[in-house]
């Protein structure tokens, strides 16, 4: 059995708030049980958790860190509640890695809309766009709120690109439905017409911050419809193989390099389709290089086989799937050069 999620029931409400999205309000599921999500961006940010949420940087040493210089990411998780993870030595891919520490501590919005975050070792507040701590030996540091971009947004294709979504058609995506700012819902599976190929596509996860875990904004690009690489929001988390950037089922990220829900994100692919003898024997894995938000999270890797819920392995050409999965993840700027 998966892990990923994948009930009917979680199917059919997806497609029942589907038909409410297309007005761009919140697409509210309480009715039918399922955490609420936001498509309209302005509708996020009017909530109070939305401007506290986010990734802080600033110069400090937290106990028993190495660094002079710390990363917090601060995870909304409804009804002003947050997880904060404070990262020695920056934010990942500027500073932060796997093998340093990370530390995870609550915090809490007051009606008067003050946060205080209260630990064994720390204490602290997040005012205006500053997250400020009490350490336990008597240091105080002040982090300032920061909003990343990944390098590649809005690439431009290249010659001899093909672009298939741009905002002003979806020929390349039969069925496709287009999202708010001209972008393009999940749930959609390209014309079969690549092999080997370069990919650039851009992703917006939706606001959904009672949902937990898989529930959370969750989609995936399937290359040549057969290896998942997860779309989901992860943002703070650790980065396993079903969360954002994951080989689902196969490889973890080298980093979790997911944005805040809400942020424009880019995937940049490079794709080795597999290749197979003239009685249709499998004789070379394909290989994946992939490019999160301009980090290298998975490079040259090997696929020794398909993942869950696209089409099996086989010769192409194959399609581009951005999986459905009941949520209203939206796409844009997408562009592949093929490789052979």
């Amino acid at each position: 059995m998966f892990r990923k999620l994948r009930v009917s029931h979680l199917m059919l409400i997806g497609s029942v708030c589907l038909g409410f999205s297309l007005s761009y309000a919140a697409t509210s599921c309480w009715a039918l049980g399922a955490p609420r999500e936001v498509i309209d961006p302005a509708e996020a940010q009017a909530d109070p958790d939305f401007a506290i949420q986010g990734e802080y940087l600033g110069p400090g040493k937290l106990p028993g860190g190495e660094k002079e210089k710390i990363g917090a990411q601060v995870v909304a998780l409804g009804q002003g509640k947050f997880d904060v993870y404070l990262l020695d030595g920056g934010l990942p891919g500027e500073g932060w890695q796997r093998g340093l520490l990370r530390m995870r501590v609550s915090a809490s919005r007051n009606e008067a809309g003050k946060v205080s975050i209260t630990q064994d070792q720390l204490t602290g507040e997040i005012v205006d766009g500053k997250l400020s701590l009490q350490l336990a030996e008597g240091n105080k540091v002040q982090l300032e709120r920061v909003e990343r971009k990944s390098p590649t947004l809005g690439a431009q294709p290249p010659e001899g690109a093909i672009v298939l979504f741009d905002g002003s058609n979806t020929d390349w995506f039969p069925g496709g439905k287009f999202g708010p700012d001209q972008s393009l819902f999940s749930g959609v599976l390209s014309k079969p017409a690549f092999n080997s190929c370069k990919i650039h596509l851009e992703f917006r996860l939706t606001w959904m911050p009672e949902a937990r875990g898989q529930a959370r904004a969750n989609s995936g690009v399937y290359v040549h419809n057969a290896y998942e690489i997860q779309v989901l929001d992860s943002f703070g988390l650790e980065g396993h193989d079903n969360e954002c950037g994951g080989l689902y089922s196969l490889k973890a990220p080298d980093v979790n390099m997911c944005y805040p829900p809400v942020t424009w994100q880019t995937y940049d692919i490079e794709f080795t389709a597999p290749k197979y003898d003239e009685a249709g024997n499998k004789v070379a894995n394909a290989r994946l290089t992939v490019r999160h938000n301009g980090v290298v999270i998975h490079d040259n890797y090997e696929l020794p086989r398909a993942t869950p819920g696209g089409q099996g392995e086989g010769p192409g050409p194959r399609g581009i799937q951005l999986q459905g999965h009941g949520c209203h993840v939206q796409y844009r700027n997408i562009w592949v050069v093929p490789q052979d």
